[in-house]
């Protein structure tokens, strides 16, 4: 159901998030990779859409590989290509041998996969003994499905709070996005993604919650009032 969620709607992801039209991808999300991919070498760009993280990356980096399920999303990566190299794949059989890459990139991909633990297994896999993992997610926490503002107009005095939906409970959800455009979620508890990490030796060395960018809070007044709720989370893990 996700892959074919991902064929049907590519074209609304490649209109609306890539080319400079989402400020978290513009003022956030490719800065930081920038910066935390700066070792080069050999890249694996996991869940790559139509490839502008893998282009990004591939000015600094030896070689990026980029693989996607979505037949829709590789065709376009490779139409847009400059210098990568792009397969069609499942981030649940990486089709590479063992310890071949310095660096792997997931960039809001996760959060699509239901085999969670099977997936870390391959990232690990892939990775060279040293080589780091850059792993982003939407967060766990704060953007669990159900969560928002609250007005609470029956205290005294009325109070205004960002409300965190079943935190603890792992589900799937299928999310209108857009207006008639659904994608599939997959919500789990972080402590589900940091164990999956440290039993398939993806040490984790930091973790940022950057605020949400000055260009996504100008979106509208409710976006503005939550600058405080972190948006993303990212996990930077070493192979042991």
């Amino acid at each position: 159901m996700i892959q074919d969620s991902w064929e049907q709607h590519s074209h609304w992801w490649q209109r609306e998030f890539t080319r400079g039209a989402d400020p978290e991808y513009e003022e956030q999300i490719l800065p930081l990779l920038m910066d935390l991919a700066g070792e080069g070498g050999r890249v694996l760009d996991i869940g790559c859409g139509e490839g502008q993280v893998s282009r990004l990356l591939s000015s600094t980096s030896t070689k990026v590989f980029g693989i996607d399920p979505a037949w829709s999303q590789i065709r376009e990566a490779v139409r847009r290509s400059t210098q990568e190299a792009y397969s069609q794949a499942s981030a649940t059989a990486l089709p590479f041998t063992a310890g071949v890459f310095d660096t792997a990139v997931a960039c809001l991909v996760f959060e699509h996969i239901t085999a969670l633990r099977q997936a870390v297994a391959e990232v690990s896999r892939v990775l060279a003994k040293g080589g780091k993992f850059i792993f982003m997610l939407n967060h766990p926490l704060l953007q669990t499905p159900g969560s928002g503002w609250v007005d609470d107009y029956i205290s005294d005095p009325p109070s205004h709070y960002w409300r965190v939906g079943h935190y603890l409970v792992e589900q799937e959800t299928l999310e209108e996005v857009q207006l008639g455009v659904h994608i599939p979620f997959v919500h789990r508890p972080l402590s589900e993604y940091v164990n999956a990490l440290s039993e398939n030796d993806l040490q984790l060395e930091r973790m940022l919650e950057p605020s949400p960018p000055a260009g996504f809070l100008e979106r509208n007044d409710s976006y503005r009032a939550a600058a405080h709720i972190p948006r993303l989370l990212v996990l930077i893990c070493r192979k042991r």
